[in-house]
């Protein structure tokens, strides 16, 4: 007999093979870390604001099309057909017969306008304006999502690193546990010592579920951001946020301020909407002025009666009076006319009636307001009122944007201050905390000046870690308004 244990262990070793290549995956799957520039992107594709915008685009794209098919004449065509039952007027013997009749007609017409004031003209460059609008209103919206997002990336990132803080606390605490016990049995410092002690691991580790919890409340927030469905096992990817010198930090502000009147769309915003407010009132204007228009139409008809092909005599009653009198000699005679009736036949074809019975109409219509409930003049002051506020919008945009840019800027430069002015704090709470356990190793201080040692070293680091993000997230404010995108694309 063959072995079948080889054949066995391979099958068994395939798949094994298949079982961890599919763990593999699915355990990539599950720790996805998103970048800052995946979670941007992600953000735009899916914000439902962005796709309102996206929409309001499509409309004003839709409102240019027609301003445009403003200048393009206008056609029609209809064709009927009719039935005429009842009493009706035989159009052969001229007489009112109930009698049934059919009738079919077409006509094509079509009107273009010559002059209206300029009016079209004025509403296709409206069209445009609010085109360009749409697309800077857009873009605004994408960079205050990406904003948005940067400032959940950065909380996240500072909740972790604050987590890593808190468990190096701990691990530090405990060590220290351990030692205290060892002075204890020693006889070096009392039992009461330890319990501060213990009583301060309780707590550290009571900090760490407090960092744990605001790290996944930070993480829910970016998720909902990023409108995500399956957010438990979401994470994002460490970075190397290391405080760098930003070139824009050695602007000053008023350059920056300049630089943002180039830059941000809030003001192009304010402009397209002035500029869009001077069009409404030219086309108001427009309705003063005559308008001249051409017209054309082609109409042909065909009916279903039947028609007269001849005529005979009536045999029944040859003669008739005229009804005209002749005097001879003085008598007067009625002059009698011979009788005919009318030979009947089929109507004619179809398409010769449409041939024989075509015509056209043509011609120019001027149009002159005269007086229109001042419905006109009324369109045209609602325009200047309109334009008015759209140049007080702009100028106050232009208030706006100088009052962020300096705030932006004094914000950066007071985190940065705040920042370096931690980072001196935490220099120092470092030396004292190394040497308050060097004192209390050798039982020259109290379980509870240690803890209060600890605790502010622990504050200092935490310090550190919030102004250290919140300088970088207003530095990239401060670099938003002067003009460097939240992701810079490689």
């Amino acid at each position: 007999m063959h072995d079948t244990h080889p054949m066995k262990e391979t099958v068994v070793s395939k798949i094994t093979l298949i079982f961890a290549l599919l763990a593999g995956v699915f355990s990539q799957a599950q720790t996805k870390q998103w970048t800052l520039a995946e979670c941007v992107d992600y953000a735009i594709k899916n914000n439902i604001s962005i796709k309102q915008s996206q929409l309001d685009n499509q409309i004003a794209a839709i409102d240019k099309r027609s301003a445009v098919g403003n200048f393009l004449p206008t056609l029609s065509a209809d064709v009927r057909h009719s039935w005429n039952i009842g009493l009706n007027t035989n159009v052969i013997t001229n007489a009112a017969e109930n009698q049934t009749t059919q009738y079919t007609s077409a006509s094509l017409s079509s009107g273009f306008s010559i002059y209206n004031g300029l009016q079209n003209q004025n509403r296709l460059r409206r069209a445009n304006l609010s085109l360009v609008a749409a697309q800077y209103q857009l873009t605004k919206m994408k960079d205050d999502v990406a904003l948005n997002v940067a400032n959940a990336f950065l909380q996240i990132l500072f909740n972790k690193e604050n987590v890593k803080v808190q468990k190096e606390q701990l691990t530090n605490t405990d060590r220290q546990m351990q030692r205290s016990q060892e002075l204890v049995n020693a006889g070096v410092i009392p039992r009461g010592d330890l319990l501060d002690i213990k009583a301060t691991t309780a707590t550290n580790a009571q900090a760490i579920v407090n960092a744990e919890n605001a790290l996944l409340i930070s993480k829910l927030s970016l998720a909902q951001l990023l409108q995500l469905d399956n957010f438990e096992d979401f994470d994002i990817a460490d970075s190397d946020n290391t405080i760098t010198e930003s070139s824009t930090m050695l602007q000053t502000p008023a350059s920056i301020y300049e630089k943002a009147k180039e830059e941000r769309v809030e003001l192009k915003i304010a402009k397209t909407n002035m500029e869009i407010a001077e069009k409404d009132m030219r086309i108001a204007r427009g309705a003063y002025q005559p308008s001249l228009s051409g017209f054309y139409s082609f109409s042909t008809s065909a009916g279903y009666s039947d028609r007269v092909v001849g005529f005979e005599p009536n045999a029944s009653n040859p003669y008739s009076s005229s009804g005209a009198i002749v005097n001879v000699n003085g008598t007067d005679y009625n002059v009698m006319q011979a009788n005919y009736t009318p030979i009947l036949g089929k109507p004619e074809p179809i398409f010769n009636q449409f041939s024989d019975n075509k015509g056209h109409n043509f011609g120019v219509l001027l149009s002159i307001p005269i007086l229109n409930g001042f419905s006109v003049r009324n369109n045209v002051e609602r325009s200047k009122v309109a334009l008015e506020r759209s140049k007080i919008a702009f100028s106050q945009q232009e208030l706006d944007l100088e009052r962020n840019v300096f705030t932006a800027f004094t914000d950066a430069k007071g985190a940065l201050k705040a920042y370096e002015s931690a980072v001196t704090a935490l220099e120092a709470r470092q030396e004292a905390y190394n040497y308050a356990k060097e004192k209390y190793a050798v039982g020259m201080m109290n379980a509870f000046d240690f803890n209060q040692s600890q605790t502010l070293f622990v504050n200092a680091q935490s310090e550190v870690l919030r102004t250290k993000y919140d300088y970088i997230f207003r530095v990239k404010v401060l670099e938003f308004y002067f003009g460097i995108p939240i992701i810079q694309k490689q």
